[in-house]
C-alpha cells in the first residue's frame, strides 16, 4: 500500500533530518575541524593553487588513476547538481533567509569531513580488473574488521545504489524535464530519452570518459552560472546588502525578518539550511570519496586538500549566488519554491530569458550529477555483485533517468532523501573511528611538505 509505504518514509525523514543527522553530520564536521586544528582554513590557499594550477581541458589518466583535477571535476559534477538551484531555493522558501546562514556553517565544517573522507578513500583504494577502486566500502571495511565491517559495508553499499543510482538520478532527470517544459514548452519524455541516450553511451566508457566528460563541462557550467548570476546582482545592487542583513538576522531572529506571522523559527532554519546544505555539497554522504580515491597523487592528503574545494565551490560559490539571486530580486514574495522560485528570480531581471537560462544551467547540472552519480552507484554494484553486473546496472539508471523525466513523485523525492540519510550513518561511524589514521597522514604530509 503506497499510504503506508510513504508515511513510512516520511516518519523515516523526520528522525533522520530532523535531529539524528544534523547532530551526527554537524558533529563530525566538528570534530573533525579541531583534531586538524582547522585544517580548512589552513590549507586553503594550498587548495585553490592546486585546485587551479592541475587545471587542465584534457588530463592524462594514466595505469595510476585519473589526473587530480579530473578526480575533482567528477566530484564537483556530482556535488553541484539541482540541489544548488531547487535546493538553495526550497532552503529559503521553507526556513527563510537565515537557512543560508546555516548552510555555509555546515559547509565550513564540512570541508573538514570531506577531507578525511577523500584522505580515507586515498589510503585504502585498490586496484581491481585493472581499474583503481576506492570509497566508503574499502575503508569501512579496512576499519571494521569481520562481520561488521562487512554488514556496514554492505548496508552503505545498497543504501548508495537505491539514494543515488537509481531514486537520485529520477530526481535529477525530472529537474530536467520540468524546467525545459517551462521554458521552451518541450515534453519531459522527450528531454528523459534525450538526455537517457547520452547518459547511456558515457556510462558504458567507464571512468575514463566520465572523466573525460565531467573535466570540460564543469568548469564551462560553473562559469555560465556565476557570470549569469553576477549580472543580475549587478543588476540589483540595491538588493543586495539587504539580502545579507536578512541572511544574517534570520539566522537568529527568522521572525524579525519574516514577520512573526511565517512562522519560522531558528530551528527551522537551521533544519532547512543544514539539511539541503548537506544533500548540496555531499560533505560526510560518502558520495565523492569514490572519485577521489581515483585521483593519481603523491600522497592521500594531496586529495584531501583538493576535495574541501569541492564543498567551497559547491556552497560559498554556487549556492551562495542562487541564494544572493532570489533575496536580492525580492522573488521570495512570489510564494513560489524549488526551481520555480529560482526562475521567477531570473526572470524578475531577464525576463522570460530567465527561464531559458536556469533550464539550461539544470540541464548542465543535473546532467552532469547523473554522470557522477552513476559512477559512484557502479563502484558498490561491482563490490557487492562483481563485474557482470554493472552493465545490467548502467541499463537500469538509463530506464529510471527515462521515467523520471516524466514522475514528479513525491514519494521519489522523499526515498532519495531518506536512503541518502541511511548511507551517512555507516559513512561516518567509519570516518570517526578513522580520525587517528587521518591525523597521522597529514602530520606525515605535513613533514613531507616541510622537507621539499
Amino acid at each position: 500500500n503506497m499510504e503506508i509505504l510513504s508515511q513510512i518514509v516520511e516518519r523515516v525523514n523526520s528522525f533522520l533530518w530532523d535531529g539524528a543527522l544534523l547532530v551526527l553530520l554537524l558533529g563530525t564536521g566538528i570534530f573533525y575541524t579541531i583534531n586538524l586544528k582547522f585544517i580548512q582554513v589552513r590549507k586553503f590557499g594550498e587548495g585553490m593553487k592546486r585546485m587551479f594550477g592541475n587545471f587542465s581541458l584534457h588530463g592524462k589518466s594514466t595505469e595510476k588513476g585519473l589526473s587530480s583535477f579530473q578526480a575533482l571535476a567528477t566530484a564537483i559534477a556530482a556535488q553541484v547538481g539541482t540541489g544548488n538551484i531547487a535546493g538553495a531555493a526550497t532552503a529559503i522558501a521553507s526556513g527563510g533567509p537565515g537557512a543560508i546562514f546555516w548552510m555555509w556553517v555546515s559547509a565550513f565544517f564540512g570541508m573538514a569531513t570531506i577531507y578525511g573522507e577523500a584522505v580515507m578513500a586515498q589510503y585504502t583504494r585498490k586496484k581491481e580488473n585493472g581499474a583503481i577502486v576506492g570509497g566508503p566500502v574499502y575503508y569501512i571495511q579496512y576499519i571494521f574488521k569481520g562481520r561488521f565491517g562487512k554488514f556496514l559495508a554492505g548496508f552503505f553499499s545498497v543504501a548508495i545504489i537505491l539514494a543515488l543510482g537509481f531514486m537520485g538520478n529520477m530526481v535529477q532527470s525530472n529537474s530536467i524535464g520540468s524546467s525545459f517544459d517551462t521554458a521552451f514548452g518541450i515534453k519531459p519524455y522527450i528531454m528523459g530519452i534525450i538526455i537517457a541516450v547520452i547518459s547511456g553511451v558515457i556510462f558504458l566508457g567507464g571512468i575514463n570518459r566520465i572523466a573525460r566528460v565531467t573535466e570540460k563541462v564543469v568548469p564551462l557550467m560553473a562559469l555560465i552560472y556565476i557570470v549569469g548570476c553576477v549580472i543580475i546582482l549587478g543588476m540589483n545592487l540595491e538588493g543586495l546588502g539587504k539580502a545579507f542583513h536578512d541572511i544574517f538576522v534570520g539566522a537568529f531572529a527568522p521572525s524579525s525578518v519574516l514577520g512573526g506571522a511565517a512562522g519560522v523559527t531558528v530551528q527551522k532554519a537551521m533544519r532547512f539550511g543544514v539539511a539541503r546544505g548537506l544533500f548540496s555539497n555531499e560533505a560526510g554522504m560518502g558520495s565523492t570519496p569514490h572519485a577521489h580515491a581515483t585521483a593519481d597523487v603523491k600522497h592521500p592528503a594531496d586529495q584531501g586538500i583538493i576535495a574541501m574545494m569541492g564543498v567551497f565551490i559547491d556552497t560559498f560559490v554556487i549556492l551562495t549566488l542562487t541564494a544572493l539571486v532570489i533575496l536580492s530580486t525580492g522573488a521570495l514574495s512570489t510564494g513560489e519554491t524549488g526551481s520555480a522560485l529560482a526562475q521567477a528570480a531570473f526572470n524578475s531581471s531577464y525576463g522570460s530569458f530567465g527561464n531559458a537560462f536556469i533550464a539550461v544551467c539544470m540541464l548542465f547540472f543535473a546532467f552532469t550529477t547523473i554522470i557522477g552519480w552513476y559512477y559512484f552507484g557502479e563502484v558498490n554494484v561491482r563490490h557487492l555483485f562483481g563485474k557482470r553486473a554493472v552493465r545490467v546496472y548502467a541499463f537500469l539508471v538509463v530506464i529510471f533517468v527515462l521515467i523520471g523525466s516524466t514522475l514528479k513523485v513525491d514519494l521519489v523525492w522523499n526515498m532519495s532523501d531518506m536512503f541518502n540519510g541511511l548511507m551517512v550513518i555507516p559513512n561516518l561511524i567509519a570516518i570517526l573511528a578513522a580520525v587517528g589514521i587521518v591525523k597521522k597522514l597529514s602530520r606525515e604530509h605535513e613533514e613531507l611538505s616541510e622537507k621539499s
